[in-house]
């Protein structure tokens, strides 16, 4: 096996990346890597197959990640994509996870900054793997996280 393959990042296509990224921002304490992108031309509609495609954005750095991976928000300028949220069972990626220390505050603050609830929050005991305490949640653009905490029993 190849030892040379990382894992580099994550991208959610945002109709508004500075609102979505500042969200991510302030509810997972995620930091801008900069520059902003700001992406046209040849070499971009080759990669895209989207003729004179415009594309801005940012990567931000996740907590707990110092060099990647990092959670990539771009905006597509003219996009006609179809505009439909993502149900947990569609096909594809489905959610985006973090691990936090109080699964209830970081909801509130969620919640606070323009997410919904999704599912209901959950405290579930696993055998050998200790208590589960999760929820899923949309962000304002609709993307679904997964709020989570472990916590080991003895």
């Amino acid at each position: 096996m190849d030892n040379s393959v990382k894992f580099v990042h994550t991208n959610i296509v945002a109709r508004n990346w500075e609102k979505l990224a500042q969200f991510y921002i302030d509810v997972f304490n995620c930091d801008p890597i900069y520059p902003e992108r700001d992406m046209s031309g040849e070499w971009i509609d080759r990669i895209t197959n989207i003729r004179n495609v415009h594309i801005e954005g940012i990567h931000l750095k996740l907590p707990g990640h110092e060099n990647g991976p990092t959670l990539e928000i771009f905006s597509y300028q003219d996009n006609d994509s179809k505009d439909n949220e993502m149900d947990v069972n569609q096909y594809g990626f489905a959610h985006i996870a973090f691990h936090v220390d109080d699964v209830d505050a970081v909801l509130d603050r969620f919640l606070e900054h323009g997410g919904r609830k999704y599912g209901q929050l959950v405290e579930k005991e696993m055998k050998d793997l200790g208590i589960l305490t999760i929820i899923y949640a949309k962000d304002p653009e609709g993307n679904i996280v997964e709020i989570q905490n472990w916590k080991q029993t003895s």
